[in-house]
């Protein structure tokens, strides 16, 4: 996929989330893919340009290898991301990424803005953090309808609310946290978007955030970085010593 079909590509995450990727530099119409411009900013130390393919990408290699990482920031990704504050919760962490989010108190919520798991996960017996299989059958389906239930009841006190008068600030409180999309635009360099992936792409990760971590791989930075993904692949996240 060219770079720029890329731009304005949106992947559906979740049950009602989404991914887009709303720019990337360098643009596409700029002429320079994102691997040469790492290359040609950690060939600026010399006053150097590219020298062609395989000497290019054996350089770009040679700085993941060797964890030179300031060239990386010299490409940037910007996406519009739709997704249940359960993740954007953990995302934020991420304090390298610069982030805008819609506001509750200015856009009112809809019925249908709340995360449905599709499967409940149980809790792991040997990490206070994680879980560990899954809860299936009549149990599962119980939780499902409670939540919805749940979910129902506390948009109907919501609309209630705003229509006895209340700010949109205060009806809000009604609302399930942790389960309410959000639609928000963030930036990173690729740098720190490795970062995020490595450790959001990970096994242990919770689940609502590996889900986004590995759309944004596969999707946007594998497309657009092919020669920093093979790298990144093999001495990041499939080290062999």
């Amino acid at each position: 996929m060219s770079e720029h079909a890329l731009i304005g590509r949106r992947v559906n995450v979740l049950d009602k989330g989404w991914i887009e990727l709303v720019d990337l530099m360098p643009h596409p119409d700029a002429g320079v893919s994102g691997d040469l411009a790492i290359v040609n900013a950690a060939r600026v130390s010399f006053l150097g340009e590219s020298k062609g393919g395989e000497r290019d990408k054996a350089l770009l290699f040679y700085l993941m290898r060797h964890r030179h990482t300031s060239p990386f920031e010299m490409v940037e990704f910007k996406f519009r991301v739709r997704a249940p504050l359960v993740t954007w919760w953990q995302w934020v962490r991420h304090r390298t990424w610069s982030f805008n989010a819609q506001s509750g108190r200015y856009t009112p919520f809809k019925e249908e803005d709340f995360y449905v798991p599709e499967v409940w996960r149980r809790q792991a017996e040997d990490n206070k953090q994680a879980s560990a299989g899954e809860l299936t059958g009549p149990e599962g389906e119980v939780l499902s309808r409670d939540l919805v239930a749940f979910y129902a009841e506390g948009y109907r006190l919501y609309e209630k609310a705003l229509q006895m008068g209340v700010a949109r600030e205060m009806a809000r409180l009604f609302l399930p946290g942790f389960a309410v999309y959000y639609t928000w635009v963030a930036k990173v360099d690729a740098h720190n978007l490795m970062h995020f992936l490595h450790l959001r792409m990970a096994d242990d990760a919770q689940y609502e955030i590996r889900v986004y971590a590995r759309a944004i791989y596969e999707h946007f930075f594998k497309p657009a970085l092919p020669w920093t993904a093979e790298a990144f692949e093999r001495y990041v996240l499939n080290p062999t010593g």
